[in-house]
């Protein structure tokens, strides 16, 4: 795991990759707990027997369910120090360029691609992409922003 303590040793870091996480494996159960979740129940997602007639032939999962690992995965492979708090800012940019189905491993890569002054802080972008084991496209990209505040 990287430990970032302190701005200046953050904006050391801008261009870098922070990281990659370990592989995580997506299931029906966890597909089907975050349907629940978000009461988004497409069938694409939840119905084992109809989505083996698509393309895919089997359930995918949503892409906000990928999306929602970025936290899990961002704990796992950095940590901030130094700072008063750290807080989530939004998304820039979010694509599902392939489908991630059930059954498949996930990971995310993590880099710092830039740190701008905000008040009190700065402004921290992170392109995240998510790759599925054994696949060249990514299932997910996006571009996180955070904000770093001193004390």
């Amino acid at each position: 795991m990287l430990t970032l303590t302190g701005i200046d040793e953050v904006r050391g870091h801008v261009g870098e990759e922070l990281g990659v996480s370990d592989w995580h494996e997506v299931t029906q159960e966890k597909i089907n707990d975050f349907a629940d979740a978000t009461g988004d129940h497409q069938w694409i997602h939840v119905d084992v027997e109809r989505a083996k007639d698509t393309p895919f032939g089997g359930t995918i999962a949503h892409g906000y369910y990928t999306l929602s690992l970025a936290p899990a995965f961002s704990y796992a492979l950095f940590t901030f120090e130094g700072f008063a708090f750290v807080m989530n800012y939004g998304l820039n940019k979010v694509r599902f360029p392939a489908p991630l189905p059930v059954g498949s491993k996930v990971r995310m890569r993590a880099k710092l691609t830039s740190v701008d002054d905000v008040s009190g802080g700065a402004q921290l972008t992170t392109e995240l992409t998510f790759e599925r084991e054994g696949e060249d496209k990514p299932v997910c990209v996006a571009e996180s922003l955070m904000r770093v505040f001193s004390g």
